[in-house]
């Protein structure tokens, strides 16, 4: 499913190439990027953008002659943003390609960030001028920090640690006086858009020392002052991504509420800076991430944003039949979400007396979906059978039902594995669809329900039965213990033991 949603984003993305630079200057008469690297030759580059953080998007290759020369050349303008030259063996280098696009540079293996040089593109200019002012004082740094190995005398550490704060200084003064002289380049745009939010003194808490809570509470609600979600060119950069992976996952409670509140957030932002290529992908990125997400019980976000933007038109996708491919995964996924009352199987035991789930008045409730011959099942029932057995008569049932194979192999398979002290479910109407009513696509797939039958975990891994109903009750128990005792009324007569 993720990828279906990513070739329905690209179709997006890349079809309307030429609508794609609204709110940049974009030229008119295709690209020519000539370059030379020393130490390179015989060979092939690449030149390519990022999508994201993790893919890049091929545009053009070059063969590399025996002097290092290279050229990039089209006669159809590049699309705007951050982009790699590939150099085999030796990793690659970055270019800012914006209106600029007719440029040449030269630099060396050895070191292709401190060697480099632009002619014709302001932008590349100032890019590696700024990397390479840090880059020498980092190594100012290095410097001082083996020194600090080796002079170890309180003079000495005095000295190295205020020389030290000297080369903070100046790399913080070089940073703001760049930015200061440069506010409109995307050069400057990148450098504001990577940089944590400065975080003033905070405020002291009850136990007098500083209120972390609202330290982090600051940080959060200006972690996208500096990002611009006008600018289309951030989708090609590894930054987008990148960002809105950490206030999402790192920034954000893992629980379906909180995630959809801060999603519809950062789209709106998304929606307010007018950039349809920055609103696709913040879309995209948000509801990749949670159809299969890593922190169980998440994956209502994934609901929620198919239903918000994606059925809606909000989000638009190019290929009808992937849309309907996502909407039937929710359709699959919604009723069986944490949180939500368990449907009652449809099922009878191995004497074809139907089993009422009602009827279970159990605390917990593990019901075990799986396929009588599937090798997986097979490994993990002797897990299950000790699991059983363990907590049996001690408020907890677990519900085996077989999704498939005869009647035959599914009375094998309990006697085989000694089963008998589950409850084991079987639908001899073969009426039930169990992949698109249960989403058990795979075998085995566990759900364990409280007493309510409401559905607390899903797709847990046999071996973590135990661990998450215990961490659930001690859940439970802590949630109790913090609620206000009752306050007797005032003609309550004290009883006292005697």
């Amino acid at each position: 499913m993720k990828n279906l949603l990513l070739t329905a984003l690209l179709g997006v993305l890349l079809l309307p190439a030429t609508k794609a630079q609204s709110t940049t200057e974009t030229p008119t008469d295709g690209f020519r990027i000539a370059g030379q690297i020393k130490g390179l030759k015989d060979t092939t580059c690449v030149l390519a953008h990022y999508f994201g953080s993790t893919q890049y998007i091929p545009k053009d290759t070059a063969r590399v002659d025996g002097a290092g020369n290279l050229i990039f050349e089209g006669k159809k303008s590049l699309p705007q943003g951050l982009f790699l030259v590939v150099v085999p063996k030796k990793g690659y280098l970055q270019l800012l390609v914006t209106a600029d696009q007719q440029f040449s540079f030269e630099t060396d293996t050895t070191n292709m960030i401190k060697d480099m040089k632009v002619t014709g593109s302001k932008e590349n200019e100032l890019f590696y001028a700024y990397q390479q002012q840090l880059s020498k004082l980092s190594e100012e740094a290095q410097v001082l920090n083996m020194q600090k190995k080796i002079r170890t005398d309180a003079v000495s550490v005095t000295m190295l640690n205020k020389q030290m704060s000297d080369l903070q200084k100046q790399a913080n003064d070089y940073r703001t006086q760049f930015l200061k002289e440069n506010p409109s380049t995307f050069a400057a745009k990148l450098l504001k858009a990577t940089a944590e939010p400065d975080v003033p003194p905070a405020p002291k808490a009850s136990n007098g020392r500083p209120d972390s809570v609202w330290v982090f509470n600051y940080f959060k609600n200006h972690f996208w002052d500096d990002f611009d979600f006008s600018d289309e060119r951030f989708v090609r950069t590894p930054f987008l991504q990148g960002k809105i992976e950490r206030y999402i996952k790192e920034l954000t409670v893992q629980v379906p509420d909180s995630l959809i509140k801060e999603a519809d957030f950062l789209v709106n932002k998304a929606i307010a800076g007018k950039s349809s290529e920055v609103k696709y992908y913040t879309i995209y990125y948000i509801t990749s991430q949670y159809e299969q997400p890593k922190v169980m019980g998440t994956d209502g976000l994934f609901v929620h944003m198919f239903e918000k933007y994606y059925a809606t038109g909000i989000m638009t996708v190019s290929d009808s039949s992937t849309l309907k491919s996502i909407g039937e995964r929710v359709a699959t996924l919604k009723p069986n979400l944490v949180g939500k009352i368990l449907v009652s199987p449809v099922i009878s035991d191995t004497l074809r007396r139907p089993i009422s789930f009602s009827a279970l008045k159990s605390d917990y409730t593990v019901v075990f979906f799986y396929s009588p011959t599937c090798g997986h099942c097979r490994e993990s029932a002797p897990k299950l059978k000790k699991f059983v057995d363990d907590y049996k008569g001690k408020g907890v049932e677990v519900v085996a039902i077989a999704i498939d194979q005869s009647p035959e192999e599914w009375k094998k398979f309990i006697k085989e594995f000694k089963l008998g002290n589950a409850i084991n479910g079987y639908d001899f109407t073969y009426r039930t669809d169990y992949r698109h009513q249960y989403d058990v696509w795979t075998t085995p797939t566990v759900y364990m329900l409280d007493k309510n039958k409401k559905i607390i975990a899903r797709k847990l891994p046999v071996e973590q039965i135990e661990d998450f109903m215990l961490f659930h009750k001690r859940q439970q128990a802590a949630q109790v213990s913090k609620k206000p005792a009752a306050v007797a009324p005032a003609n309550a007569k004290a009883s006292v033991k005697k």
